[in-house]
């Protein structure tokens, strides 16, 4: 007999929001190991709030619909309220219940970014980390850096010459020549910078992404983010590894980008053996000593990994083109998105390992 189409709203529910989730969710294991590093930075978002006055959004919520945007490459704040507003899964991930009001965007917005602009995301970083560190998922010895370009939130019109560039002998360049950079800067971002990493490429307004990888199971050990530079990929790798400070000598793998002899023996100072690729069209800095070893090989294979985790944050993320303005934002914005890679990365090893 065919049932009838009626269609009669419920007045009341008699299941919650946490019935409605299937156990089996993806969702669920992200949001127990996100929640863990929550209440690990407690005190740091205590000391963000005033004792007095209304109470303000919870910033555990702004936290997590920031990650659910990530995790879910929700385009716009408008869009990522308009879908906690009608999604039950949604809701669920952020801690809002059935008839929870949704915040504004803009409300949602002006709150998000002063928690990205702190320490806030730095220190959730850690957190996860060392979660993966207390499961054995983290390599100690073994590490790979690369660096990505970062579309900036600026158009190339906006790419003016400035209107008091700096004198004859006074630019970046080699002995004080003036380059490009120091006539010319973008009138809505002028931190960002015209750049390309390959000749064939064109060149954007851009920043540069710069991540540590440990090798072992291709977990993110470090992010920041640097103005565009030519030396900038391998400055920002030496402060990446500063801030590892082994205990005892480890290797780093590399492409041909970071083949430059300083660059090598500034590694070897600090106690890093550099399993970097061998640029053929020029004499190397890398010798037999490095290359005849086996593990040198193995560097090589597992350096690639670090491309996968691009890969993920510029096409989930979403960090293909930065959404805010200013280095600092977009700094914290790619670290939070290796955050949400990471998050991801760990819930599938420990569905292997259980």
């Amino acid at each position: 007999m065919r049932g009838h189409d009626l269609i009669q709203n419920s007045l009341f529910s008699f299941r919650t929001l946490e019935e409605r989730i299937p156990q089996e969710h993806p969702l669920r294991q992200i949001r127990a190991l996100f929640g863990v590093a929550l209440k690990g930075i407690d005190p740091v978002l205590e000391g963000l709030y005033s004792e007095f006055g209304r109470p303000s959004i919870a910033p555990e919520k702004l936290l997590r619909a920031t990650l659910l945007q990530m995790l879910f490459s929700i385009a716009s704040e408008r869009k990522l309220m308009e879908a906690i507003e009608f999604n039950l899964l949604y809701r669920w991930f952020v801690g809002l219940d059935l008839d929870d009001a949704v915040w504004h965007a803009t409300v949602f917005t002006k709150n998000r970014d002063r928690l990205l602009s702190g320490v806030v995301v730095e220190q959730l970083f850690g957190q996860v980390l060392e979660q993966a560190r207390q499961a054995d998922l983290l390599s100690e010895e073994h590490f790979s850096v690369d660096g990505t370009l970062i579309e900036a939130w600026a158009s190339k019109k906006s790419y003016q010459q400035k209107d008091a560039p700096p004198e004859p002998g006074a630019g970046s360049g080699r002995s004080g020549k003036l380059l490009k950079r120091d006539q010319f800067e973008s009138r809505t971002e002028p931190e960002a910078q015209l750049y390309k990493k390959s000749t064939s490429a064109e060149a954007k307004l851009s920043y540069l992404g710069q991540a540590l990888m440990e090798n072992r199971n291709g977990l993110l050990v470090g992010a920041l983010v640097t103005l565009s530079d030519t030396y900038a990929e391998r400055a920002a790798a030496l402060e990446l590894l500063a801030q590892l400070e082994p205990t005892k000598r480890i290797t780093v793998a590399a492409d041909t980008a970071y083949d430059e002899r300083e660059f090598v023996a500034e590694l070897r100072a600090l106690k890093v053996t550099p399993h970097v690729t061998q640029y053929s069209k020029r004499p190397s800095a890398i010798d037999r000593r490095t290359t005849r070893h086996a593990g040198y090989a193995i560097s090589q294979g597992r350096r690639k990994w670090i491309e996968r985790s691009f890969g993920w944050m510029k096409t989930v993320g979403p960090m293909r083109r930065a959404r805010l303005k200013g280095r600092e934002l977009v700094e914290s914005c790619f670290r939070f998105s290796a955050l949400a890679f990471n998050l991801v990365r760990i819930r599938n090893l420990m569905l292997q390992t259980a």
